[in-house]
């Protein structure tokens, strides 16, 4: 069962239809909305400072998201994807953006709406990445833009597959 816990007075809020993973760990002043999936290993903490999670967002496997105490603070957007041992510190991340593989996102950065953050990418304390562009490597660079079509059909394909994944998890948890 996945570790739900309060601390200093806050606890976890999860919304409707979430997939929490049996090992996700979840503490303190969290927020996650709807058609969420917190994925095996990932730990949400929000122990020092507010974590804010839309709807429809898939928090993959290894994840971390963490803050600075009293001062930065996580948003993520709706249709966010957040790869496979992402690391956000205290960042802001805009709809449909994804943060790809291994990637590092650190305090008050700013994803844009529709960018993508390349796996393994370090993304530099106050780096403001702009909407639909692709940034990579250490230092995150920009790389090049995409049209708007193309960077929401990309991402929101990937946070469907996503809520698909979660789908199978939860049909199987109602059969028994």
């Amino acid at each position: 069962m996945a570790i739900i816990k309060s601390v200093r007075g806050f606890t976890p809020q999860i919304g409707k239809n979430c997939f929490i993973a049996d090992n996700a760990v979840i503490i303190g002043d969290v927020v996650i909305g709807d058609n969420c999936s917190v994925w095996f290993g990932a730990v949400i903490r929000g122990d020092v400072n507010s974590i804010r999670i839309g709807n429809h967002v898939n928090i993959q496997d290894g994840a971390v998201l963490h803050t600075l105490y009293q001062k930065s603070t996580i948003t993520l957007g709706d249709y966010v994807s957040v790869g496979h041992n992402v690391t956000i510190h205290g960042a802001t991340v805009y709809d449909y953006a994804l943060i790809g593989m291994g990637a590092t996102v650190l305090d008050y950065a700013e994803v844009g709406e529709g960018a993508i953050v390349a796996a393994n990418a370090l993304v530099l304390s106050k780096t403001k990445i702009e909407p639909n562009t692709i940034w990579a490597g250490v230092p995150a660079k920009f790389v090049k833009e995409m049209d708007k079509e193309q960077s929401v059909e990309i991402n929101q394909r990937i946070a469907h597959n996503y809520s698909m994944y979660a789908s199978w998890y939860t049909e199987d948890e109602q059969l028994k």
